[in-house]
């Protein structure tokens, strides 16, 4: 029996659920809990709207190009100790951001934050996968994704909330108390297990990172510059070189970051596909949509977030439940498409009824009906991403999915601002309405499209397993980590 097995039998499944849950929680909601106090930052730090817009993407930004890295070094380190040091690292980086007194100062410590985030968001998952038995595994998956959904989907409410009651630096000071409970936490719960000790692929993160970079900021400056002026045009092709060239060097790599056979997949390659494009369609429209309540019908930070809990809520419920029930019985592409159709027909309607003195009842049924799209989507994504693939792959698979997912956010935030500027759109009561309608409308048909992608999923049915076959699965299990790489 090796010691990860032996700690494993010893911490309860839910010591283990709440150890890799909750720093997870604390990163995922830094992805959106800006959202309402941008207004507030704007005022105090004087900021532009294309500076609000980096103050989301430069996280998100960081996040993606430095979560693989990551898997690669909680690999080869330890990935509880990656972990735990990507904990210290965001909770150190929170408090700057709190600190900050400049728009510059803001976007560079989010960008540390990110950095921190990257090690937590994939290293979870994999931890928490390793930590229980095959048989609870759906189960535990379940409930981190409702916990992680949770975290995107409150950001909002809890930022608003922070907000009005004290000042925009607490949303980023409330990460410390946090921080500090999560790693004696990790240490006691979470093994610390080891995979394939390769060199880093620092080419391979610096092709991708600046990469991305370059695309959302040539996507970020088309409409204040123009789409056809040389800054505009060397960051998008420059940016889409520079990814195909990350292509071509993941393909020769020795120790790639991101192995290409993974995409062999199929479930691994439409999961992932599906994972850019929801995101890309309902965190750009969130952007969009929680402005809209404060800018236009001038509700308070606190307000505003009430006014989605329809929305933010309905994960907790429905992501656990989807995790646990639905897929273990129907599998993972009926619930994603479903909740795909769901979140599409949400901002739709949005779209449709946005306006200057929508009430607020009008609101609720489309913000409910994303809200269970989104829980149905998180838990049986992650359990797609993973499906077909050993205990040595998790790390890789699932860092690969937070990636694209990021990814998706950096670029849903820069389109939909862009279609909203490009239609004439600024921070004020009367010109706001009438560019948010489209910016939203392109969300929900990003959504539409991300629903008949998912179409092409495996269906996904976990197969029924006996008692015997969980501990011959476990034994296999234990004898590749032996064979492959001390586990302490």
């Amino acid at each position: 029996m090796t010691i990860a097995s032996a700690q494993r039998r010893r911490i309860p499944t839910w010591l283990a659920i709440v150890a890799a849950s909750l720093p997870m929680f604390m990163a995922t909601l830094d992805n959106l809990v800006v959202t309402n106090a941008l207004p507030k930052i704007a005022e105090d730090l004087s900021a532009s709207i294309e500076e609000l817009q980096w103050v989301v993407n430069a996280y998100s930004l960081a996040f993606a190009t430095f979560i693989l890295l990551s898997v690669a070094l909680g690999d080869r380190l330890g990935r509880r100790t990656v972990f735990t040091a990507g904990i210290a690292l965001f909770t150190l980086a929170s408090a700057a951001s709190a600190l900050a007194t400049s728009p510059g100062e803001l976007i560079a410590f989010r960008a540390i934050q990110g950095v921190g985030a990257a090690a937590i968001m994939p290293l979870s998952l994999t931890l928490l996968a390793g930590s229980v038995t095959e048989r609870m595994r759906p189960a535990a998956i379940g409930i981190w994704g409702g916990v992680s959904g949770l975290g995107v989907a409150l950001g909002p409410l809890v930022g608003g909330a922070v907000v009005q009651g004290w000042n925009w630096q607490a949303i980023f000071w409330l990460n410390v108390p946090v921080g500090v409970i999560a790693i004696p936490l990790v240490l006691l719960a979470l093994p610390n297990s080891f995979g394939a000790r390769l060199r880093a692929d620092i080419l391979g993160v610096i092709l991708v990172g600046v990469g991305v970079f370059a695309v959302v900021f040539g996507i970020v400056r088309g409409n204040d510059l123009g789409w056809d002026s040389g800054q505009v045009l060397a960051a998008l092709i420059g940016g889409g070189v520079l990814l195909l060239a990350f292509v071509w060097w993941e393909s020769r790599a020795s120790a790639p970051l991101l192995p290409l056979r993974l995409f062999r997949n199929r479930s691994f390659s439409v999961a992932n596909l599906v994972g850019v494009t929801f995101s890309f369609g309902i965190f750009g429209a969130v952007f969009i949509l929680i402005q809209f309540l404060q800018v236009v019908q001038g509700h308070t930070p606190l307000e505003a977030g009430l006014m989605t809990m329809p929305w933010t809520l309905a994960p907790m419920v429905i992501a656990p439940l989807t995790g646990a029930v639905i897929v273990p019985r129907f599998g993972t592409r009926l619930p994603i498409v479903a909740g795909l159709v769901f979140q599409a027909a949400g901002m739709f309607w949005l779209a449709a009824i946005l306006a200057s003195d929508t009430p607020f009842s009008a609101m609720i049924p489309p913000f409910l009906l994303a809200g269970i799209g989104m829980g149905l989507v998180f838990a049986p994504s992650s359990t797609a991403v993973l499906a077909g693939f050993g205990e040595r792959d998790h790390a890789k698979a699932s860092g690969t999915n937070a990636t694209l997912r990021e990814i998706g956010v950096a670029l849903g935030v820069a389109v939909l601002t862009a279609v909203f500027t490009g239609a004439g759109g600024t921070l004020t009561p009367t010109g706001y309405v009438h560019a948010a309608i489209p910016a939203v409308a392109v969300g929900a048909w990003v959504l539409a499209a991300a629903a008949v992608i998912a179409l092409f999923l495996p269906v996904g049915r976990t197969p029924r397993t006996s008692p015997l076959d969980e501990v011959e699965a476990e034994s296999t299990t234990e004898a590749e980590v032996i064979a492959g790489a001390p586990v302490a």
